[in-house]
């Protein structure tokens, strides 16, 4: 195929191995759960899918590959651990986030190859992802990732970490007393989980009173209501909100009250904790893995910069001191 290496090499290299892995996971997934037949029936016709993509994508770029390079050896590894320790839940959420991710990363190449033979190829690709997997992958349970949920474990978990990271700097910054910064920063954490909580409640709690008022003005003009009920109650998302907070906020907090003398044990906490919750929404999301932990780290380091930064300055200026 004489024709065929008009692509990058990395390209043909990464989408051949992405289907290789999604084929290796499906088959390693099948062998954990070798008692759950509706399971294992699903996997077996995702297998199917994903060999037939394989061949596809190996005839088209000329490229044979039939081995997981380290870094994806490690992911499968890591990914069917998980599963075993958690079951058949960490399974579905598996399907659903190499569903999402499937799909985002086969638009945004159609959409830059369209009108090229790549494009066209990568159209049959997405009509199965679309058709195909997603029914079999919604066959085998209720959708688990739900974009609501992962935005206020998200909100919450990344506000608490980096506020109560931030108030932790300052107060070094100004105090210089490890008490002192641990009884303002744990009184300031529980304060901000509360009104996290407490603002997300009143948001969709105000949002439920709008769709009644519109529902019941509908009803009363003899209109038919197709308004579709909300997905999370205000109560729910109160408590999903504020409990992120507080566990976010527990990550700084916490080396101070096992002995920290300085904000740099709270920073490298902040800082893996950060990377991992990064990892792991925007593995379940589809989100580039690659932005979304160097976005959170230059927040994390703009936000100790200018906290810490205050905190000397407040000290200088009005002499405060413990």
């Amino acid at each position: 195929m004489a024709s065929t290496p008009t692509y990058d090499p990395q390209l043909a290299r990464t989408l051949v191995l992405d289907e290789l892995f999604d084929l290796s996971l499906y088959k390693s997934l099948r062998e954990v759960f070798p008692r759950d037949a509706e399971m294992r029936r699903t996997l077996d016709e995702l297998i199917a899918v994903e060999a037939h993509h394989l061949a596809f994508w190996q005839k088209f770029f000329n490229l044979k590959l039939d081995r997981l390079d380290p870094g994806r050896r490690l992911k499968l590894w890591f990914i069917t651990w998980l599963c075993r320790l958690f079951g058949a839940t960490a399974v579905h959420l598996v399907l659903e986030a190499i569903e999402v991710y499937g799909v985002r990363k086969y638009l945004s190449l159609w959409r830059s190859y369209q009108g090229q033979p790549l494009g066209a190829a990568l159209q049959n690709i997405l009509q199965d992802e679309f058709k195909h997997e997603d029914a079999l992958v919604t066959r085998l349970t209720e959708r688990k990732i739900n974009a609501e949920k992962i935005r206020n474990i998200f909100l919450g978990l990344n506000d608490g970490l980096v506020e109560i990271l931030g108030a932790v700097s300052g107060f070094f910054g100004a105090f210089g007393d490890a008490v002192t910064v641990l009884m303002a920063a744990a009184t300031t954490a529980v304060a901000g989980a509360i009104s996290m909580g407490a603002g997300a409640f009143g948001a969709l709690n105000s949002e439920q009173e709008v769709r009644r008022t519109e529902s019941g003005k509908r009803l009363f003009l003899g209109e038919t209501s197709e308004q579709a009920e909300m997905a999370e109650q205000p109560f729910q998302s109160a408590l999903f909100v504020g409990g992120a907070y507080f566990l976010g906020a527990l990550v700084p907090v916490l080396p101070v009250a096992f002995g920290a003398q300085s904000a740099w044990p709270s920073i490298v906490a902040a800082g893996v904790m950060s990377v991992s919750v990064s990892t792991v929404l925007a593995f379940l999301s589809g989100m580039n893995l690659r932005k979304r932990i160097a976005l959170n780290l230059i927040i994390v380091i703009v936000a100790v910069s200018a906290t810490y930064g205050i905190g000397l300055v407040a000290k200088r200026l009005w002499g405060v001191s413990v």
